[in-house]
């Protein structure tokens, strides 16, 4: 069931952060608005996208695809929907998978990038049993990877 409240303060967090248009050579996503890059999003008109496009992007292939309505708390859901519109949503599963595994000191899942039903069990567990330690191990792997981009 989709949680538009909850989407829609996800969202603005995000456009929170995001902001404007910016081309930027140095930046890899080339034309950016609202956090969505001409690379991601060939054919959209970056400079004329509006603010309710990009939000319908967001909720299309970002929070829906990320299963976040599925998560049960929201501030997990909100981290790993900020984390994939940040790092791809790939990079997003990764690391809670990874994170799930750290805290759980075992390979419960495989680190595949793949929300399925094991991987939003898991994080549902995480989320019941201890949210907060749950939303900072999501952000400690968050800076082991921009450590990583960095070096």
């Amino acid at each position: 069931m989709f949680n538009q409240i909850l989407f829609d303060e996800a969202f603005k967090r995000v456009i929170g952060h995001e902001g404007g248009y910016v081309n930027d050579i140095f930046d890899p996503g080339g034309e950016t608005k609202f956090g969505i890059s001409k690379r991601q999003y060939p054919t959209v008109d970056i400079i004329k996208l509006q603010l309710q496009d990009a939000k319908e992007i967001y909720e299309k292939d970002y929070w829906i695809k990320l299963k976040c309505d599925q998560i049960s708390n929201d501030e997990v859901a909100i981290e790993i929907f900020d984390t994939g519109v940040n790092m791809g949503k790939n990079r997003s599963i990764k690391i809670t998978q990874e994170s799930v595994n750290f805290l759980s000191s075992k390979d419960i899942l495989i680190i595949d990038g793949i929300i399925g039903s094991k991987t939003l069990a898991e994080i549902n567990i995480w989320c019941r049993k201890d949210p907060k330690t749950f939303f900072k191990v999501q952000n400690g792997f968050q800076f082991i990877h921009y450590v990583a981009i960095s070096e």
